[in-house]
């Protein structure tokens, strides 16, 4: 199939309104085939030539299906359109590692000034407002995620660092269409994959005195501060680890009724927090909000969907109950200086429940919205919380072993109860796949 051949296979088509669907598919079909069976080049020129070149010509005669979905009067259908055309070559190119025409795709969009273009044909104007109106809409900031590993890094917005998380919320949204949902979630576990990697041989290397330190730059924007920050995660080993902790917890809840567990889940959840204040608020905040949760069902023995969703309101209190705004919890322990508190419990909650790991990331995206209208230094508290949060989580990852060892006296062994000579361990990282040994 060529181009021309789409234009005059679809002049054909009455695709107004009710038979919409059948030309978007055509086009849909047509870009798989092209993105599939041609050069990136020639795909960038075709997608090119069906959404922009005409504007110059000031003609729809050479691109029917244009004016066709101009007649159906929709400017959301077109604004799909537009985007689902885009994640059927980004999905196809990504597969590929051909993520430099990524770029030039969305650069397509990037160099199109609506302000600049202005047409007395109605057609043209309107078709022109509609392309203004995506490349500043949600879609096209979506879209410019794929992007963002060939920006230059200092010109990144601070929200970009946190890419992983905006991406596991597009892979979940019903609304986007299947090839976006795929995209995000291939790129979100890249990026995470990459960060756990580099963040160990990051600290495999700058712990090494016959490595130099340059060679493995820092994933994490915390500098040097994020060895120690590191040590204090993972100090919690043995009997009292998280990991036996969330294991005991959920044998000692097996039967229990609703009502019961709202009980043992708080205990559970500030056992080791040491700040007495601050066990008593979250406590009575927590109370509050549980006890009036779901009441009907508190004499009911707590079966797997209750306990997901429960966990799931949980992560909610946390971090955002509605989506939109931060919780009062999550802005009490920010405001407090309590990032690592936060992002233990939230650790706590997932190694109860792995399910609940997709709505947490989720939440997080959530908060990187609401606050990525601010400069990176009004919302400082906010991304040092961020970046304990990818620590954390990349040391709790399935797939490698975090452990201290002692370097200056031969035991293996450390004394939890006490941070005086936590300098004195070092970090040593493994792949429990043995995929690569450190």
């Amino acid at each position: 199939m060529t181009a021309h051949s789409l234009y005059t296979n679809l002049e054909e088509q009455d695709i107004v309104k009710t038979h919409l669907q059948i030309g978007q598919e055509k086009i849909y079909s047509f870009f798989m085939e092209v993105a599939n069976q041609k050069s990136p080049e020639d795909v960038l020129r075709e997608f090119k030539r069906l959404f922009l070149d005409f504007l110059e010509s000031g003609s729809l005669n050479t691109v029917p299906v244009i004016r066709r979905l101009l007649l159906a009067n929709n400017e959301r259908e077109f604004s799909n359109t537009i985007k689902r055309c885009c994640y059927i070559i980004v999905n196809n190119w990504a597969s590929k590692r051909k993520y430099e025409y990524i770029q030039q795709l969305i650069n397509l969009f990037a160099n199109y000034d609506s302000q600049s273009q202005t047409s007395k044909n109605t057609s043209l104007h309107i078709y022109q407002r509609w392309l203004g109106n995506f490349v500043k809409s949600e879609d096209y900031k979506e879209l410019k995620l794929f992007a963002h590993r060939h920006d230059n890094k200092s010109k990144v917005h601070w929200a970009n660092r946190y890419a992983a998380y905006l991406l596991v919320a597009q892979s979940f949204d019903a609304n986007n269409p299947k090839e976006q949902q795929e995209a995000a979630s291939q790129l979100s576990k890249q990026i995470k994959d990459n960060f756990k990697f580099d963040l160990a041989m990051y600290i495999a290397r700058s712990q090494s005195s016959a490595s130099s330190t340059t060679r493995y730059v820092n994933p994490s924007i915390l500098g040097d501060d994020v060895l120690r920050l590191i040590k204090m995660i993972i100090v919690k080993k043995g009997l009292f680890s998280y990991e036996n902790l969330a294991n005991i917890f959920i044998k000692q809840t097996h039967n229990q009724t609703f009502k019961q567990f709202k009980e043992s889940v708080r205990k559970y959840l500030f056992f080791s927090v040491k700040n007495i204040d601050l066990v008593k608020i979250l406590n009575q905040q927590l109370t509050e909000n549980l006890s009036n949760w779901k009441p009907e069902y508190d004499e009911e023995i707590l079966d797997k969907n209750l306990f997901l969703r429960s966990c799931n309101r949980l992560i909610d209190c946390l971090t955002t109950e509605n989506g939109r705004e931060p919780s009062q919890l999550f802005l009490l322990l920010l405001s407090q200086g309590h990032p690592l508190t936060l992002v233990i419990i939230l650790l706590k909650i997932i190694l109860i429940c792995q399910n609940s790991r997709c709505h947490l990331e989720i939440r997080i995206a959530n908060l990187i919205q609401y606050y990525e209208k601010l400069s990176e230094d009004e919302c400082k508290w906010v991304i040092h919380f961020l970046e304990i949060f990818n620590i954390t989580f990349a040391i709790y990852a399935e797939n490698i072993e975090y452990n201290l060892i002692n370097v200056q006296k031969n035991r293996q062994n450390y004394d939890a109860k006490s941070n005086s000579n936590i300098d004195s361990y070092h970090v040593f990282s493994q792949s429990k796949d043995n995929i690569y040994k450190l």
